[in-house]
This record gives C-alpha cells, structure tokens and sequence, in this order.
C-alpha cells in the first residue's frame, strides 16, 4: 500500500497520481503497465514513484482498494449475514455504482484479468463461518458476472437471490433448530 510519504503529499498531488494511476491499469493490464507512462502523466519523478510504491503492484493495489472503498460507500458495513434480498440488491446497487463511476474500466479490468495475476500473492483471511464463505463467494462471482456480461445482470442477480435464500435458509435452520 501507498506509503506515509504519499500520505503526507497534498491532497492534489495524491489525486495528481491517483488520476494517473487510474489511466494507467484502466488502459492496462497489470502485467503491460509501465511506470514511465504513470509518472509522466502525473508529473513526478521516477524515484518519486517508488517512495510512494514499492512497485506497480502496489501502487495497483492501493487503487484498487481506494476505488472500492470509494464504491462500498453504503456497501456492506454490518458483520453479520444479511438476507437474501439485501445481499441481491447491494450486488445491483454496486454493479450500478461501478458502471456510472470513473472506476467502470478498473474494475471490470480486474475481474477479467488482473484479479487472476494478484491471485498468488498471499493475503491474511479474517476466519468466516462456511456459510460466510459461501455468500462472499457467491456475491464475488455474481459481481463478476454481471460486470463481464452486463447483457445477463438481471439473469445473475436472480440466481444469487434464489441460491442465497436456500444457503440462508439452510443456515437459520441449523441455526434455530427448525
């Protein structure tokens, strides 16, 4: 992630180089990005670059980290399984919040091919029941589906909504023994 030195930069320079950032791995995979088109738009020098960033794969994550903070602004918050419809209808409310925002082509960009070139790098999970597992997966894979084949969005937010109510369904019985 960006460093305390990119913390302590003006606000403008910061959004100078997120802007940038944003052009770059919105036009560019991960793998064909280049440092020298990022800092020649944002105006820095290279070694200013890798003050902020350890490298491209950094300076990628933290984008995409503030793009989706940026996204969730009322997303998910609550740490506790919602219900079916609530889950179907955050899922509608992101892929319409990511399809009208600066972040469209980032994100679908992710989902169809970076998200498998970060893959291997190891991340800290937080311990989630199977259930949860399961609905974080299912919300994943219908977000990805709905930004890869938009035609289909409505078609992928019903078959969330009806696998949800069954795993959810399945969980409040375990749950309250009926």
């Amino acid at each position: 992630m960006a460093s305390k030195t990119f913390a302590n930069l003006a606000p403008a320079k910061q959004n100078r180089i997120r802007q940038a950032l944003l052009t770059e791995f919105s036009q560019h995979d991960l793998a064909d990005a280049q440092v020298a088109r990022i800092v020649k738009q944002a105006g820095i020098a290279r070694g200013a670059f890798y003050k902020y960033f350890d490298d491209l794969t950094d300076a990628y994550n933290y984008l995409y980290h503030f793009a989706l903070l940026d996204l969730h602004n009322s997303a998910i918050k609550a740490h506790r399984l919602l219900s079916a419809d609530e889950y179907t209808q955050e899922v509608a409310n992101f892929l319409d919040r990511v399809n009208t925002s600066p972040y469209a082509s980032l994100v679908k960009r992710h989902f169809m091919v970076n998200e498998a070139l970060l893959c291997h790098q190891e991340s800290r999970l937080r311990p989630v029941s199977p259930v949860e597992w399961g609905v974080m997966t299912l919300v994943h894979q219908a977000i990805k589906d709905g930004l890869t084949r938009p035609d289909q969005e409505q078609v992928v937010i019903t078959r969330l909504r009806t696998v949800l109510k069954a795993l959810l369904a399945k969980e409040n019985k375990n749950v309250f023994g009926n």
